[in-house]
């Protein structure tokens, strides 16, 4: 079976791409700010179907209360903005974070209702449906703005995703982690596409899938950062990292991305922006989409 939701294009046959200003790359970072239910086992540090599951829960919660914070201010020093890969509950349970946020003109992105529930595993088109909907209702209301993004929850999704998303408004989606640029997907009604997200560079995977340390990451982020830089000279690139406050602002794992973001934001000719300002300026100068 094909998924048929876009077509093959190697990067060396395309249009090459232009950022604004003449950047070689557009880097956005995605903090992903998460809720569990405490009745509901987690997947965490250690596999449990106990509930309440208390080590899980307080490993997580950590994000909201400490992390988050530390994120903010050294995304501050260097000048980034946050794309939120948002969960709607948070708005409800942890609205300082959407006040700090939106202080800071950081974007949000809808992220389901909370990551104890998936967009897989055999939920209903209908199901789907209602949770895409109070998500993009709920962020709106709390935010001011409807989301254009969205990240599914563990990055699963159902065979017409994408479709009930394009139907709902969403602009762009990071679930299909395979490219340098943004790309075009392929829906039933509207438009949608593709913008690059990491499976790579994103803590979760990195420090806990690979055993990583904390210097691993700083270094990981930084050779990236250099290949794609000079890639960019001649046809842009888009540089996501992805961070779960609860995992990369524990500060003894902190300070390297301190010293990694330091490491960019000396460049010139990049482009600090957010997932849906890259969307945008893809979709108004490169969009092949009728």
């Amino acid at each position: 079976m094909e998924h048929n939701r876009f077509d093959y294009s190697p990067i060396i046959d395309r249009k090459p791409i232009q950022w604004p200003n003449g950047a070689r790359v557009a880097i956005w970072i995605i903090p992903n700010i998460e809720h569990y239910e405490f009745d509901i086992p987690a997947i965490g540090l250690h596999a449990s179907n106990v509930v309440p599951d208390v080590l899980n829960y307080a490993w997580r919660d950590y994000g909201p209360r400490v992390g988050v914070w530390r994120l903010m201010e050294v995304l501050d020093k260097y000048g980034f903005r946050g794309t939120v890969a948002l969960h709607s509950a948070v708005c409800h349970l942890y609205p300082r974070i959407i006040e700090e946020a939106k202080k800071r003109n950081w974007e949000f992105m809808g992220h389901s209702i909370t990551n104890s529930h998936r967009l897989s595993g055999g939920i209903s088109e209908e199901e789907e449906r209602r949770v895409i909907r109070e998500t993009i209702q709920t962020i709106t209301e709390a935010v001011g703005k409807a989301p254009e993004g969205w990240l599914g929850p563990g990055l699963e999704e159902t065979f017409v995703t994408p479709d009930i998303l394009a139907e709902e408004g969403i602009r762009y989606l990071c679930d299909w982690c395979n490219d340098d640029q943004p790309y075009p997907m392929k829906v039933k009604e509207g438009k949608l596409i593709s913008l690059p997200y990491s499976v790579e560079l994103n803590d979760i995977p990195f420090f806990l899938g690979h055993k990583g340390s904390s210097v691993d990451f700083m270094q990981a982020i930084k050779d990236q950062f250099d290949v794609l830089y000079e890639e960019g000279k001649t046809n842009g690139r888009v540089m996501a990292i992805a961070v779960h406050p609860y995992i990369i602002n524990v500060p003894y794992r902190h300070k390297y991305l301190d010293m990694a973001l330091e490491y960019i934001a000396r460049h010139e000719d990049i482009w600090l922006t957010t997932g849906g300002e890259i969307a945008r300026w893809y979709y108004d100068h490169y969009d092949p989409t009728p």
